[in-house]
């Protein structure tokens, strides 16, 4: 990340940078908190092309004016809404900024690694994406880039949103065209989208139509319903898709799909409207067409809860895991209908209905009140449910009454789970989900500045960990969501080693060798005691504290251990060689307690 632009940093005031979501060649994508907003999310795009000279800087920020105004002008319910353009000025170097809403839930890159797509899916997924397609056609904008990472699932209703449009994507490819003209070249045609989801004449030529959208909506259809790749789909010899070995689709379906993805152009539907009539004829379109001009209410979910297996993947983000559940009264009102329940047993099941949704709306505020990102927060409850009830294992909890109980104790554990990880600090919180391996390596490096070793910040992070999750492993995996909340803890460790507020150097009085050092610990914490000690000494380490307290950690300069995580109150020993010798003690009770360490040499 820019070491300009960070988490916790305000920009005009009013947008404050929670994370980075990703960068490109335009610069850095970032999920921010509106202040204006009741600290609603949104997501901020920096424009900071790698171009060269300011005639050309400025040429690529007129463009990226311009194409925010066409943007500006789309207010669909399932396209992210265009919120502000704005410059900002960070330490002399000036930023460029698009603003628009945040939408929270899974791309379909995602939810295909999680599940299969059924063939009355893929259509009704066509039925809600055809008129988001009809609708920015109409004022002349072609997304460009429609692929299974570019639509999400929102989390609020399950409805498909279109993100990503390759409007912007154009401004560098413009700004080269337009410069290629001036110093009296022929430019090069202007080539988006993703191989294998972009037609031909988009990819070879430049060159886009409304129907090349359509092309790669039917390819994102075939990969979510075979869970190939096109590449894998199309024969590189003839370049004709050949997906009916890997599923079976209502042959008129398939038609559609073929037609939908001709080579020419010109032998594909020519619209949206098109396709959809072909459709029609096949299969109604559900009753839930949205008037874009309205905003959506009270729109219901697929009433499906997943549930998946988690693989262990050490060091790296752990897969995509889907949690996504929604309850509705008129579910219930469905469900009292089938199984006979009467009149009085209705209100019963509405009543739970709400009670239900009241439940889950409390633990969704809280989540986004602590910036804990959704895909983390769903991964690592789920890692704890499954630890807790090994035997729902791999099973997918449904809406039904009989899985009501499971419910609540999934959503007992996020309420538990969001109690602690609010006692960590915002800026470790809100990084949840983005840790690796180099901010570990990044943490012992500071360490090593302040002349501390790696050991003694695990004990101190240890300590914070357990005390917040003591049904934990004592081998915490840092592969599993788990690891990312102890690596959270220990950045805050490092900060308040930074602060001096966790460690203290031993300065021995003249011709004195004994030094007593008293202390107060409170649950989760832990001290770091340095003192500077000669080849062949003998320390006695005499530790007075309640018993059961605390545990005992002695180390070398070097990093050997004399003494590790021992619950002992004394220790003594001949020391190996010259340097400063590292005592840690940590609190392993519940209750604060005062304490006493005597050093002693000889």
């Amino acid at each position: 990340m820019s070491q300009l632009i960070y988490p916790g940093l305000v920009l005009r005031n009013h947008y404050a940078i929670v994370r980075e979501l990703g960068h490109g060649g335009f610069g850095r994508t970032y999920l921010a908190k509106d202040q204006h907003r009741f600290d609603e999310l949104c997501v901020l795009k920096e424009f900071s092309p790698q171009v060269q000279g300011s005639f050309t800087l400025k040429k690529s920020q007129e463009l990226f004016e311009r194409e925010a105004e066409i943007l500006y002008k789309l207010k669909h319910p399932q396209i992210p809404r265009f919120r502000e353009l704005f410059r900002e000025t960070i330490d002399n170097k000036g930023y460029l900024f698009f603003v628009q809403d945040y939408v929270e839930g899974f791309n379909y890159r995602s939810l295909l690694n999680q599940q299969s797509f059924t063939e009355a899916e893929v259509m009704q997924l066509l039925f809600q994406i055809l008129p988001i397609l009809d609708y920015i056609h109409s004022y002349g904008v072609i997304h460009r880039d429609i692929s299974p990472d570019n639509m999400i699932q929102r989390q609020s209703d399950g409805l498909p949103m279109l993100i990503d449009f390759g409007g912007v994507k154009l401004i560098q490819a413009k700004v080269e065209s337009e410069l290629a003209v001036q110093g009296g070249q022929n430019p090069s045609p202007t080539r988006l989208g993703k191989v294998g989801y972009a037609p031909d004449e988009q990819m070879r030529l430049g060159m886009v139509y409304p129907n090349s959208d359509l092309y790669a909506l039917a390819a994102t259809m075939l990969v979510l319903l075979t869970r190939k790749e096109p590449q894998q789909l199309i024969d590189p010899q003839t370049l004709n898709w050949n997906w009916r070995k890997y599923t079976k689709l209502n042959p008129k379906f398939g038609e559609i799909l073929d037609k939908m993805l001709a080579y020419r152009h010109g032998d594909r539907f020519l619209s949206v409207q098109d396709v959809l009539v072909a459709l029609s004829a096949i299969n109604p379109p559900p009753q839930t067409s949205i008037n874009p001009t309205q905003p959506i209410l009270n729109q219901s979910l697929s009433p499906q809860t997943f549930l998946p297996q988690t693989g262990k993947n050490s060091y790296i983000k752990t897969p995509l895991l889907v949690f996504v559940f929604i309850l509705t009264l008129g579910v219930f009102g469905w469900l009292g209908g089938r199984y006979g329940l009467n009149h009085y047993a209705n209100q019963d099941l509405n009543q739970l209905a709400k009670t239900e949704e009241q439940r889950q709306e409390a633990l969704r505020e809280q989540r986004r009140l602590l910036g804990v990102d959704f895909d983390f927060f769903v991964n690592l409850v789920n890692e704890e449910f499954y630890n807790r009830y090994p035997e729902q294992r791999g099973r997918t909890l449904t809406d039904k009454s009989s899985d009501s109980i499971w419910r609540e104790k999934w959503d007992k554990v996020a309420d538990e789970f969001l109690q602690r990880l609010a006692k960590l600090s915002d800026q470790s919180r809100i990084k949840l989900g983005n840790y690796s391996i180099n901010d570990l390596d990044h943490l012992k490096a500071q360490m090593n500045q302040l002349q501390l070793s790696s050991q003694s910040l695990y004990d101190l992070a240890d300590a914070k960990f357990f005390d917040l999750f003591p049904e934990q492993s004592r081998n915490v995996d840092l592969g599993f969501p788990m690891g990312q909340v102890w690596q959270a803890i220990t950045n805050d460790v490092v900060n308040n080693l930074e602060a001096g507020t966790a460690w203290k150097r031993v300065e021995f009085a003249s011709k004195k060798t004994q030094k007593t050092l008293k202390d107060r610990l409170k649950p989760g914490e832990g001290k770091i005691y340095i003192a500077h000690l000669n080849k062949n000494q003998v320390l006695q380490v005499r530790l007075k504290s309640p018993q059961g307290s605390t545990l005992l950690s002695i180390y070398t300069q070097k990093a050997q251990s004399l003494l590790e995580d021992s619950p002992k109150n004394r220790w003594s020993g001949r020391l190996p060689d010259s340097g400063d010798y590292q005592v840690v003690v940590v609190s392993e009770s519940s209750r604060p307690f005062d304490y006493e360490l005597t050093l002693e040499t000889r």
